[in-house]
């Protein structure tokens, strides 16, 4: 039989949540109407308070599952649970105060229990959240609820998912057994292999075999209708995932084309909403930190004109989303003179062929001569980085995203430069909050081809997070 745990589980979760909800309003109403002493603003029965939210407590559920709440996806992942609970409260509490306009008549006993309830229903909700995953995987480490699952495939894909799905009591998954290519075998995973998917089949039921993922397609049209009809035979879910890279990166889409399923592919998942809101939340992020360090920075470029003579300021040009070339920003760092084409060059005409080649291959040198005293404390602090936000505030670049590359760059990227400059450069990406100028060119070039494909919006949040820590210890900073 199929496993039906992931709806039996979001049902659950549904359940649970009503309660704990009805909890949180319940606990507020007493705190404020028993405890506090002060008057009311008007005076609700409890009899009264309880009916109205055992009405609004359905609608907030559906904020809940609008949310995605309640899909594997976010319950899966602590911190994106969390964050879509703060967000689901909040817009749950806007939308009970909005009840309260509409129909005409107080719902809460005093402002303070709206925010009570608020407060209450986040905490709770967390260590509800927290109590039922230790739970499930109490549960999934025993046995109970589990999916047993049949790999068939013969590729990269296949050994990797094989190695995810090995913490069963986090995932939820057993790959009990594998059928393909022995070579693709985990080393460290102990399953049953087969050699041929057709003797594989033969023991789906043997195996209680629940769940098969297949990775890659065979040339011979039967052989897949058989895995098909072994899975419909014996009831059993199937799955198939691409192994090839580019259907299960980026995003896509299915849709329907006359009568035929379609499937559209795009380099990126900042398409559309989210690079509307990503630009939304660039622009008003970037105007904020305007405003902050508008004095702090006119008090940089002050000693940066009194500690090194010249301009200011220097104006880099990069190529951003879709290799469109901008000027880049920043306090200037290098002595006057320099700055003015590429550093290899630079260093060949200061006689300086070590460089120039060092620079050649990593795109940094350890110890650039042509930076001045001051400028090397800017460079160490990434303040020289700050006027930046000036390029954000315009849509040049994004608070995060790749690092912008320089047009001479291309060459070094060709296979990769149409994925990289599918986003907007960024401020910061995961290149800075993972060893900065620590990584080789290579390295850097990996993380930001992984941030196009992977794009989400918490994705930029964490990064922004990280980055904090990481200016300020100052890792990898030249």
């Amino acid at each position: 039989m199929p496993s039906r745990n992931p709806k039996f589980y979001s049902f659950i979760l549904i359940i649970i949540d009503f309660f704990v909800l009805l909890a949180a309003f319940v606990i507020a109403y007493i705190i404020r109407v028993q405890y506090d002493p002060r008057p009311l603003v008007t005076n609700i029965y409890a009899y009264d308070y309880l009916l109205s939210f055992l009405l609004i407590v359905p609608f907030w559920i559906l904020i809940f599952a609008l949310l995605g709440l309640y899909k594997p996806s976010t319950y899966n992942r602590r911190l994106m649970e969390w964050f879509m609970i703060v967000v689901g409260t909040f817009i749950g509490i806007l939308f009970v105060i909005g009840w309260q306009y509409v129909a005409g008549k107080n719902l809460f006993p005093a402002r303070l229990v709206a925010a009570y309830a608020f407060v209450g229903s986040f905490v709770l909700m967390i260590i509800e959240r927290e109590i039922m995953r230790a739970i499930r995987s109490y549960m999934f480490k025993y046995g109970r609820g589990i999916r047993r699952v049949l790999l068939i495939g013969s590729s990269g894909v296949t050994s990797d998912i094989a190695t995810a799905l090995a913490d069963t009591a986090h995932s939820g998954y057993h790959v009990i057994a594998i059928a393909g290519q022995k070579r693709f075998l985990p080393e460290d995973i102990r399953v049953k292999h087969y050699s041929h998917v057709e003797s594989a089949l033969k023991e789906i039921h043997n195996d209680g075999i629940t769940t098969i993922i297949q990775t890659d397609l065979y040339e011979d049209h039967t052989r897949n209708q058989k895995i098909m009809s072994a899975a419909l035979d014996n009831h059993v879910e199937y799955n198939f995932i691409p192994s090839e890279s580019e259907f299960y990166s980026g995003k896509n889409t299915i849709d329907v084309f006359l009568g035929y399923p379609m499937i559209t592919i795009y380099q990126t998942p900042l398409v559309g909403w989210g690079s509307i809101l990503k630009r939304i939340f660039d622009f008003i992020v970037s105007s904020i930190l305007i405003a902050i360090l508008f004095i702090p920075g006119l008090i940089i470029y002050l000693i940066k004109k009194i500690a090194d003579p010249g301009p200011a300021f220097y104006v880099s040009k990069r190529l951003s989303r879709f290799s469109e070339p901008i000027g880049m920003i920043k306090f200037r760092s290098m002595g006057a003179q320099y700055g003015g084409k590429d550093a290899a060059d630079e260093f060949r005409d200061m006689g300086r062929d070590d460089l120039a080649a060092e620079y050649d291959k990593n795109r940094k040198v350890e110890n650039d001569p042509r930076i001045t005293r001051f400028g090397a404390w800017l460079r160490k602090t990434s303040i020289d980085e700050l006027p930046q936000i000036f390029n954000v505030w315009k849509g040049d670049i994004s608070l995060v995203g790749p690092r912008p590359i320089l047009p001479q760059e291309v060459r070094m990227v060709q296979k990769s430069a149409s994925l990289l400059h599918s986003v907007k450069s960024g401020m910061t990406g995961l290149w800075q909050v993972s060893g900065r100028s620590e990584l080789d060119f290579n390295e850097r070039i990996d993380l930001e081809l992984f941030y196009a494909q992977n794009w989400t919006f918490w994705l930029d949040i964490k990064i922004l997070f990280k980055t904090i820590p990481a200016v300020f210890r100052r890792r990898g900073a030249k």
